[in-house]
């Protein structure tokens, strides 16, 4: 049996759609349960995939809700990731954010920045989706990214050296988007996206796994490689630095384990058209999951990619 690393990307609501899609996708192909994953590094939106699948709860019943209809399914999810709050922290934002920014402009500037939902919401729907587990943490490995505010610098929830937190803390504190979620507070220090230093962080894989792995699966919602027709001027923004970010660390795991196999999944157009331009519709989440299954089926077709898993999966 080969050694596998799996790596999911942030991406907001539609990109935890697409990362469900693609597991499911190539568990029905190949009969490998993503469960089985040595490692799993989850940032953002993969922290919460990463959460269901180490609860072996990854099934459309998840996703979906069950017997929920559309409608019933948007306002269900809307009640825990779109839990409104009123705005607070414009004293921590000019701290963390607008005056350190102001020496280097750019995403940092938006940091603890007072935002209109409640990160509570994502904790509650992490233990929601992966039940029990969430309240405290797999014996399998799962890494969960997040962005210490103070020192300004990635941490990962399940290492030794990592903060202390349960599953559901650790997926709110990744998945907290700066001027959308509220920042996260455990053991009295503040987190926020683990988006914000690398929307995949795949270097933790061979930083963190005890041996060299066969196999490292990445599923990278937010790293497009070319731009899509009509997309909005931010969406190229997110997928080149997106792509920039894994390219560097693509370029550090081939040095590294130079024997280890990598596939890469992104979305196609026709995925990002359901995706985008808003990642965080929940309307948009099962069109996106549904688009990324054809998606699939065709891009387990291509032999660069079908080759691979066959060998590693099958």
């Amino acid at each position: 049996m080969s050694s596998v690393g799996l790596v999911l990307g942030g991406g907001g609501i539609t990109g935890a759609a697409y990362e469900f899609a693609a597991l499911m996708a190539i568990r029905m192909a190949t009969g490998w349960n993503p469960d089985d994953a040595d490692i799993i590094v989850g940032t953002s939106a993969g922290a919460t995939v990463g959460a269901v699948t180490r609860a072996d709860r990854l099934t459309i019943e998840t996703l979906t809700g069950g017997d929920l209809s559309r409608s019933e399914y948007v306002k269900h999810v809307s009640g825990f990731l779109l839990r409104r709050t009123r705005p607070t922290g414009f004293g921590r934002w000019v701290r963390h954010g607008l005056l350190p920014g102001l020496r280097h402009p750019g995403l940092e500037m938006a940091l603890g920045g007072p935002a209109p939902f409640d990160s509570s919401g994502i904790s509650d729907y992490a233990e929601f989706l992966a039940g029990p587990m969430a309240t405290g943490w797999p014996d399998k490995a799962l890494l969960i990214t997040a962005f210490d505010l103070e020192d300004r610098r990635l941490v990962v929830f399940g290492t030794e050296d990592g903060p202390q937190a349960s599953v559901r803390e650790a997926v709110a504190a990744s998945s907290a988007v700066p001027l959308i979620y509220q920042p996260v507070e455990i053991d009295g220090r503040l987190y926020v996206d683990g988006g914000v230093a690398s929307g995949t962080s795949a270097h933790l894989v061979f930083e963190h796994a005890k041996n060299p792995l066969d196999l490292i699966l990445i599923i990278a919602p937010m790293a497009g490689e070319e731009a899509r027709e009509n997309a909005r001027f931010y969406e190229s923004v997110f997928d080149r630095v997106g792509s920039e970010s894994l390219a560097r660390e693509l370029e550090v795991i081939e040095a590294t384990w130079p024997e280890t196999d990598v596939v890469v999944l992104r979305p196609d157009d026709d995925v990002l058209d359901a995706a985008r331009p808003n990642p965080m519709s929940v309307e948009q989440s099962i069109p996106t999951f549904l688009r990324t299954l054809g998606f699939l089926r065709r891009e387990l077709a291509e032999s660069h990619v079908w080759d691979v898993l066959a060998k590693h999966l099958t």
